[in-house]
Formats: C-alpha cells, sequence, structure tokens
C-alpha cells in the first residue's frame, strides 16, 4: 500500500468534501450549486481562493470570515474531513478500481442527503435521481451484481418503506415518513441489491428509534411517540455499514 496514493485520495475526498459543503447548503434552498462561487452568507464576501482550502483555510482564518468576522461552522471543516475519511475508506477496500470510483460517489452523497435532511428534514430528488442513476450504470461492471439485481433491490427497498409507512399511518393516524426516504431507498437499493435494501431499513429503523426515543427524554418530550426526526441520516448510516460489511452480515444471516 503506498502512502502517498492514500495521502491523494484523503486530499481528493476533501476537495469533493469541499463541494459537498456548497450542495447542502445551497441545494435545499433552490440556489445554483455552480455560480456563483463561495460567499459570506452575512456580507456576501466573495470568498478568495486561498481562503477555500478545505479545512487549511478554516484554521488559518480561525473559523471567521475574513471581511466581516463572522463566525464560520465547524461542520465546515468536518465534512471535508469525514468525505476524506470515507474516500480512504474505499479506496482501502476497493483499490484504484470501478468499484472505488462508484463506491465513493456512493458514500458522497449519503453524506450530503444525511446533512441536508437533518437540516431541512428533506431529501432531493436531484440527489436520489443521481444516485439512482449511477447504481444502474455500476451495475454493468460489476461481476456479482447484474441489472436485474440493481432494479429489484430498488424496488423492494422503495416498496417495502412504503408499505411500512402506508400501514403506520393506516393504523396510527400519523405520517411516519416521508416520500423522500421512499426515493432513497429506491437510490440506495441499486447498489446494495434486495438484502442490502432490508438490511439499512431494519437497522436505520432501530438506529432511528434508539436516537429518537432517546432525545425525547433528554428533550423532556411529553408525547415521545410523536417526535421527529430526519430518518434520511439513519438509513445513510446502514447503507454505509453493509456497503463496507455486506459479505459478512450476509454470512451471519444465511449461515
Amino acid at each position: 500500500m503506498s502512502t502517498f496514493i492514500v495521502i491523494s485520495v484523503f486530499l481528493l475526498g476533501l476537495i469533493v468534501g469541499s463541494f459537498l459543503n456548497v450542495v447542502i447548503y445551497r441545494m435545499p434552498r433552490g440556489l445554483s450549486v455552480v455560480k456563483p462561487r463561495s460567499y459570506c452568507t452575512k456580507c456576501g464576501h466573495k470568498i478568495r481562493w486561498y481562503e477555500n482550502i478545505p479545512v487549511l483555510s478554516y484554521i488559518f482564518l480561525r473559523g471567521k470570515c475574513s471581511s466581516c468576522g463572522e463566525k464560520i461552522s465547524v461542520r465546515y471543516p468536518l465534512i471535508e474531513i469525514l468525505t476524506g475519511l470515507a474516500a480512504v475508506a474505499a479506496y482501502l477496500k476497493w483499490g484504484l478500481t470501478v468499484d472505488f470510483i462508484f463506491n465513493f460517489l456512493f458514500l458522497s452523497l449519503l453524506i450530503a442527503i444525511t446533512f441536508i435532511d437533518i437540516d431541512f428534514k428533506i431529501i432531493p430528488d436531484e440527489l436520489n435521481l443521481v444516485g439512482f442513476f449511477l447504481g444502474i450504470v455500476y451495475s454493468f461492471f460489476r461481476h456479482d451484481f447484474s441489472v436485474f439485481d440493481a432494479f429489484l433491490g430498488a424496488v423492494v427497498g422503495a416498496g417495502f418503506l412504503f408499505l411500512i409507512g402506508y400501514l403506520y399511518f393506516k393504523f396510527k393516524g400519523i405520517e411516519g415518513l416521508g416520500f423522500g426516504d421512499v426515493k432513497l431507498m429506491a437510490f440506495i437499493g441499486t447498489y446494495l441489491g434486495w438484502f442490502g435494501s432490508l438490511f439499512t431499513i431494519f437497522f436505520g429503523s432501530l438506529l432511528g428509534a434508539i436516537v429518537g426515543i432517546t432525545v425525547a427524554y433528554i428533550k423532556g418530550e411529553k408525547n415521545k411517540n410523536r417526535y421527529e426526526i430526519p430518518f434520511g441520516p439513519f438509513l445513510a448510516t446502514g447503507a454505509a455499514i453493509y456497503l463496507f460489511f455486506g459479505e459478512r452480515i450476509r454470512e451471519w444471516y444465511f449461515g
């Protein structure tokens, strides 16, 4: 394993993470992710290239806008680092291959979806559509996964989650799921197949229930059953876990 390649992949991840920050901020607000160039959201200061170097610029600027002194959220460099680590993890598992490219893109989309859902409780259709398209294209390059498997995963993932949401609404009278989550599972299913989709839903539901109940108790919510949390981040977590450990999970489950 080349240290130089690992560092290069990490730097690539930082750059992609910097772009994801733009997507996370602009896309749910209906703004273009291409232009204009990055600017301070308070004073409108156009960020110079040397003020936009992933992580380093945040450190040099001490987390503040160079023009008005507005505090810059620490989440920006954290997302860049998270994406860099995702790139390294993908490289360590798949090497510099087609699998690395598509799976890193998968992880990058999940990161963007996670933080948008946390902020706005929505998942943009554009991200789900891009992910679905990438999953179908990727299936043509895979040796253990066909185009049929990709479509079947999408149908099972989206269909099963839709059924859960429908039954929940039918018996509880509460809309427990957004349709963006259903579309997210269609995207995830093209990558993980039918079994990976079911694992993602099960794990995401379990983790979401644990976190949701815990947060509801901490905040002292009276009706804990109605406390709303975004479901996308938990589905994304389950999908990422299955992406890396799917073989072991299948072996354990099927004996």
